[in-house]
Formats: C-alpha cells, structure tokens, sequence
C-alpha cells in the first residue's frame, strides 16, 4: 500500500500572511485537519517540501483556507500555488483511506496514449510518492513497466469517457 494519499491542492495565496485557498482532490470530502503533517508535491526549489497544519477555516465541504507552518507570507503561497497537497494514509481516518485508494486506484486499466508515439499501454496504477506521482504504465510492447511523472509538462489530457489518458513526454523517458 501507498505511503501517501494525494487529497487536496493548493488553488491559490489568500492573505499576506500565508493563507491559501486548499481544495479537495476530486471526488474526495476535505480530510485536512489540524496537526496533520503534510507534503508538497511537486517539490518548488527553496520552497518548503512537508509542513504541519496549523488552522484551518472551512468554507465549504470541498474548500478551506488554511495556513501551514513554515508558510508565512504571500510570496511563499504564491510559489505553492498549484501544488497537490499529500496525507499519510495512517492519518486518514478508514472512511476517508478507503475514498483516496478507491480515487487513485479508478483509473487503472485506462489506456495510455502519448502525442509522438502513440498507445503506450494500459495503466496499472498510479504510485504516489512524496516528490510527485508516477504513472505505472503496462507497455503495449511487452517490455518493462514504463514509470511516467504526473506532472502538468507531461499531461496533455483525461478522457473519463474514454477511459484515456493523453500525455506528451520526451522521447528519452520511453526508451528507459
């Protein structure tokens, strides 16, 4: 089992003094509490990497504002913005466990097309891990899983129809 539970993002800097706009990561309820030691991801150079909650004040069921240690001003914030925000699973309460595995595990099976070369395979799974997500893909060819960074350069698009994922990644990351 996964470490760590992708559940939120940081959407935007609120007030001068560190506060941000957290969404819940789609489908999920809001599971950040306060106390809880949390990861940025992906990582933003000279930017803090883990923090601790230390308030939140809800907005509604799927948004808060909420300040972080080590987050005390505007710029830091902003440099954040964008960010996905993960749990240990040990934190989550086993509702909530269940909800963020059921989340990141839907799309297994789903194909996985790449814009130069076309299918790559099916997805097998996606390994969150503290420096970013990677797409675990079964190659169409046979070879060794491909491991893919989630990150907003390589992801082109979701088709939930469909059941695809669109990615557009360097030609060197498909020959590892």
């Amino acid at each position: 089992m996964r470490t760590w539970a992708d559940v939120a993002w940081l959407a935007t800097a609120k007030n001068l003094d560190g506060g941000l706009v957290v969404r819940s990561a789609s489908g999920l309820p809001f599971l950040l509490e306060e106390g809880m030691e949390v990861a940025f991801v992906p990582p933003v150079l000279d930017m803090p990497r883990r923090a601790i909650v230390e308030e939140i004040r809800p907005q509604d069921d799927t948004f808060a504002v909420v300040w972080f240690e080590g987050v005390d001003d505007i710029d830091t914030a902003k440099a954040l913005c964008g960010c996905h925000v993960l749990v240990r699973r040990e934190e989550l309460p086993e509702l909530a466990q269940a909800i963020a595995a059921a989340h990141s595990d839907g799309v297994s099976g789903w194909e996985v097309h790449d814009a130069q070369a076309g299918l790559l395979g099916t997805l097998l799974r996606v390994d969150d891990n503290p420096g970013q997500s990677l797409l675990v893909v079964d190659r169409a060819d046979g070879q060794s899983p491909l491991l893919i960074p989630l990150v907003d350069e390589f992801l082109v698009g979701i088709d939930e129809e469909r059941e695809r994922i669109d990615v557009d990644v360097p030609a060197g990351l498909l020959s590892l």
